[in-house]
């Protein structure tokens, strides 16, 4: 095979999308290689690159099971609950703190128990 067809940013014909604008249309690339490929050029440094899939080789996205819903219940149910005070925070722990926001940042002025 050949080197992969580059287009400028904007300016790619019909029938090519990324991985994101299949997904908007229900679809995924299906095991097929990139066809193409996007250039933004930005100053002073490398260009930013988008993979494009053909569009008519793509295939419809997988339905989700109930199985695969009931594991991403829980991986998220998990995502919520803090390591300190082990309470459900009702939001995703922020990686960068690693605990809940009461944990994190205790007040003096009212001691939680924990």
């Amino acid at each position: 095979m050949g080197a992969l067809p580059v287009f400028r940013w904007r300016l790619a014909p019909d029938g090519y999308a990324t991985r994101r604008q299949l997904r908007a249309r229900g679809l995924r690339p299906g095991g097929q290689q990139v066809a193409a490929t996007l250039e933004r050029p930005r100053r002073r440094r490398e260009p930013l690159v988008a993979y494009l899939y053909r569009i008519d080789l793509a295939q419809p996205v997988r339905p989700m099971t109930p199985a695969r819903w009931a594991a991403l219940a829980k991986a998220n149910a998990t995502r919520r609950i803090c390591p300190k005070c082990r309470r459900d925070a009702g939001y995703v722990i922020p990686t960068s703190l690693g605990m809940c926001v009461p944990c994190a940042y205790p007040d003096p002025d009212s001691p939680r128990s924990v």
